[in-house]
């Protein structure tokens, strides 16, 4: 963990490694297997109990149905788990046969955009994971605007649709929002009194160690702006931010209104259960997420530069971009319907 640390990863990989590492130590001991010292068949066999071991029940009743992990988490931990002996490996700590062990040269019959090859295509053999299921690639959801809007109407708080159309129109990930604190809300027309020269309304998002473990994923810092309605938002949720003594001294943008704390930040846990139920209520499948991928979507139907886009998503990569092209079923019925009459036209 304090390898992860020093290497600036963010306080949610932190979080979520130590927990996978903790699943293969608590296997090792309860298995008799030396963890610093495992023999293939022994990770292979940790690899099947991944997806054969019922997951615990939530609470203290027993489960209804039993639940499993997918192909694609078991991949997730056994991944966390080759990172982590790789890395006791170079601390001397476990047999660099080891972390050799756990990977295969693989060649790279098609390669990403931008790969370079090599002259003699040497670069097309990588290192590839040895102990790994082979799974589809999940799509990626996403809203249209129309099921955004029924989203918001779904709401009964302020501060609930001001969280979801400030994501829904800047591309923030949940975790910058979370993070936001109200020295980052410049809505107003101009901003040079508080030592800016962004012109206009905008939001800063700044990386930071906050208190509710919100963390901005972008290491560089990016103003993003908003329109008239969203700081119209904002407002609404300050006269209901108001109503709530105990949140008059804190800092962050995003607190609990509603339930003990009063007045701390709000944090993941709150806001996936939030949510929950305005998903359930809506009726389709809401995450925050998803807002993210809906804004930068819409960027590019309004042929935003993709260098712009880049920016404003706080994307490192360019080739990030590339998995937040949506279409809708009407999108495609039209597409289709455009070729099957221009084909008409040329057989006619």
């Amino acid at each position: 963990m304090a390898g992860l640390r020093g290497a600036g990863r963010a306080y949610n990989t932190e979080r979520t490694y130590s927990g996978r590492i903790a699943l293969y130590l608590s296997y090792c001991t309860d298995n008799g297997i030396d963890w610093a010292a495992p023999a293939l068949p022994q990770l292979l066999s940790f690899q099947r109990w991944l997806i054969e071991e019922p997951l615990p029940g939530r609470g203290k009743r027993p489960p209804v149905e039993l639940r499993f992990r997918s192909k694609g988490t078991a991949n997730a931990i056994t991944g966390t788990m080759g990172d982590f002996l790789s890395w006791c490996a170079l601390q001397g700590w476990v047999p660099a046969s080891v972390a050799s062990m756990l990977v295969q040269p693989k060649y790279l019959r098609y390669t990403p955009p931008g790969f370079d090859p090599g002259e003699d295509g040497q670069n097309r053999v990588i290192q590839s994971r040895r102990i790994k299921y082979r799974v589809a690639v999940p799509g990626y959801e996403w809203l249209t605007d129309e099921e955004i809007r029924h989203l918001l109407n779904c709401t009964t708080r302020a501060r609930d649709r001001f969280l979801i159309g400030l994501l829904a129109t800047t591309g923030m990930r949940i975790g910058e929002a979370l993070g936001l604190r109200r020295e980052d809300m410049h809505f107003l027309p101009d901003s040079s009194l508080l030592g800016c020269r962004v012109e206009g309304p905008h939001v800063h998002v700044r990386r930071r160690v906050n208190s509710n473990g919100a963390y901005a994923k972008s290491v560089e810092p990016r103003w993003i702006t908003v329109q008239s309605d969203i700081v119209q938002l904002y407002n609404a949720y300050q006269y209901e931010r108001d109503e709530v003594p105990q949140a008059a001294d804190c800092d962050m943008v995003f607190v609990n209104l509603f339930h003990a704390p009063l007045g701390e930040p709000m944090k993941y846990p709150s806001t996936y259960d939030l949510f929950v139920r305005l998903a359930n209520k809506a009726g389709f499948r809401a995450r925050p997420h998803m807002l993210r991928h809906s804004a930068i979507t819409r960027w590019a139907r309004n042929d935003m530069p993709r260098d712009m886009r880049q920016k404003l998503a706080g994307h490192a990569s360019p080739s990030s971009q590339d998995r937040y092209t949506h279409t809708t079923d009407q999108e495609k019925r039209e597409a289709v319907e455009m070729v099957a009459e221009r084909t008409k036209e040329m057989w006619a």
